[in-house]
């Protein structure tokens, strides 16, 4: 028998036209958690003139992540009980009308409210990818599916900071949301018609589940957003950030013990974890987006303020990673249909991590630019041996009743390592900075806000940028051990697994 009779009776169109209209709105989610970076500056200046603190402004991309990452867990169960395509188009209308009421925006206050909106439908539509991938492409096709699916995380990548230089420069910062809107409506159009309506599987909804891990999650995604702002001081009276933390992973374990011991379906379904490919991948696409995430802020920096380039100029440095990771992945995603996951996992984690070491090793006052295109292709190459085989590792033995929940799990991993990668990175990078440039460290916001930095200090400062970068690299050797872990999982087994539990919950 042939892969094809394992797919979806449902499937009306090529599983390739799904994926292709899927991977617009995908795309559309992780360009706008890097796009408004580039933006932050005009947006103060027009919805927010009257003050110099950036705090405020800040909250247009903290209040994003925040709603993106809390519903996560949930909106994969939505998934699975009504429809991932369903789900899938009620969070692009919420992000496209969201993008709408960004652009239209009048005050910071309305637009921090419009972007958790659009991070709200984010969260909608981010399992639902995943969980369509699962159930229509069969196991040995499914690598190939993901490759695409981990191509576009690298390109959006790059091209979050540039769409921002070139609209903000070019048209005005309404226009980083307003291009959401074609973007969105062709993507909805595309979806209704490619992406197909799967079977719906009944599911009991753990409210106390839903409760505890909405808690959970918000109270340690807030609090490693604001421990920088707070200097992981207190917030509110005798409240801290580390208070918030610290509960924050009381409240996940009462909701781990909560979920084993429930006696209506989890929420998270605690025996995905025994599959030792679906743990260990859920702990390699954290160190991967801890990386990912941590790395771009000190070398921005650097390229930036040190070297004296241009935001746009600085993220032209990224196009060879970006341009490589889109074009190896397809091809690593179909190696992976063949090969022991681990053949392509490790080495393209090895071969990020020396590239981040290369980056550390170039970050001086004196070396030419060009060459940090180098260390970029090489992170390139290794990215397009993360993205696609992790999310395949992961999916792989996923039953079609589980797809939602996995891709809710592992998404949710995803996303809480990039905030983590985002709080971790900007600690260390203040305390290299005092190491390097005493005073300097509580002053980064004030003293290293725009331009090119005097002669003198920028010694100091390259070697505290050269030096925070080796925390995105040394994160990505736990992912490696990890890697290693893993089992041999080929797809033929796969679907033969699959099939005999189909056959079981048939009888």
């Amino acid at each position: 028998m042939t892969s094809q009779t394992s797919a979806p009776p449902e499937l009306k169109h090529s599983p390739w036209a799904g994926l292709g209209a899927l991977v617009i709105g995908f795309f559309m989610i992780l360009v706008d958690t890097t796009i408004v970076s580039v933006a932050n500056p005009a947006i103060k200046a027009a919805l927010d003139p009257s003050t110099t603190d950036l705090d405020n402004v800040v909250w247009v991309t903290s209040a994003y992540l925040l709603a993106y990452a809390v519903p996560l867990l949930i909106m994969g169960r939505l998934g699975d009980r009504f429809g991932p395509k369903n789900i899938y188009l009620i969070g692009l209308a919420i992000f496209t009308l969201a993008s709408l009421g960004c652009g239209l925006s009048t005050s910071l206050g309305l637009l921090i409210a419009m972007r958790a909106v659009q991070g709200l439908g984010a969260a909608a539509m981010t399992p639902q990818t995943m969980a369509v991938i699962t159930r229509t492409f069969p196991p040995d096709r499914r690598g190939a599916a993901m490759g695409l699916w981990g191509a576009t995380s690298g390109v959006a990548l790059l091209v979050g900071p540039l769409a921002g230089g070139f609209l903000v420069d070019g048209l005005g910062w309404e226009w980083i949301f307003f291009v959401n809107v074609p973007v969105g409506i062709v993507g909805f159009v595309m979806a209704m018609i490619y992406v197909p309506k799967l079977q719906t599987h009944p599911h009991r909804f753990d409210i106390l589940g839903v409760i505890l891990s909405a808690i959970a999650l918000f109270l340690i995604v807030f609090g490693l957003q604001e421990g920088q702002k707070y200097d992981w001081g207190e917030i509110w009276g005798p409240i801290s950030v580390w208070a918030l933390i610290i509960a924050g992973i009381v409240v996940l374990g009462l909701f781990l013990w909560q979920q084993a011991v429930t006696k209506n379906e989890a929420l998270v379904p605690l025996g995905l974890f025994k599959d030792r490919n679906f743990a260990a991948a859920n702990i390699g696409i954290s160190t991967v987006s801890f990386a990912f995430t941590s790395m771009a802020l000190p070398l921005m920096f650097y390229v930036q303020l040190a070297r004296g380039l241009t935001p746009t100029e600085a993220a032209l440095l990224l196009i060879p990673m970006a341009v490589l990771v889109g074009v190896l992945a397809p091809f690593a995603g179909r190696l992976l249909d063949r090969v022991d996951a681990r053949l392509i996992l490790v080495p393209g984690m090895t071969l990020s991590a020396i590239a981040l070491l290369w980056y550390s090793l170039l970050m001086t006052p004196d070396t030419p630019i060009w060459m940090l295109l180098f260390p970029s292709a090489l992170l390139g190459i290794g990215g397009a041996g993360m993205w696609g085989p992790l999310a395949t590792t992961a999916t792989r033995s996923l039953s079609p009743r589980q797809a939602g929940a996995g891709a809710g799990i592992y998404n949710t991993t995803r996303t809480v390592g990039s905030v983590m990668g985002s709080a971790a990175i900007a600690a260390f990078m203040q305390a290299r900075l005092e190491a390097n440039l005493p005073g300097a460290g509580s002053s980064t916001q004030g003293g290293f806000g725009a331009g090119q930095l005097p002669a003198f200090v920028i010694p100091g400062f390259s070697t505290a940028m050269s030096q925070t970068v080796l925390l995105s690299a040394s994160v990505l050797l736990i992912g490696i051990v990890a890697a290693l872990f893993m089992r041999h999982a080929s797809a033929r087994a796969a679907e033969a697994r699959l099939a005999a539990a189909a056959a079981a919950s048939a009888d």
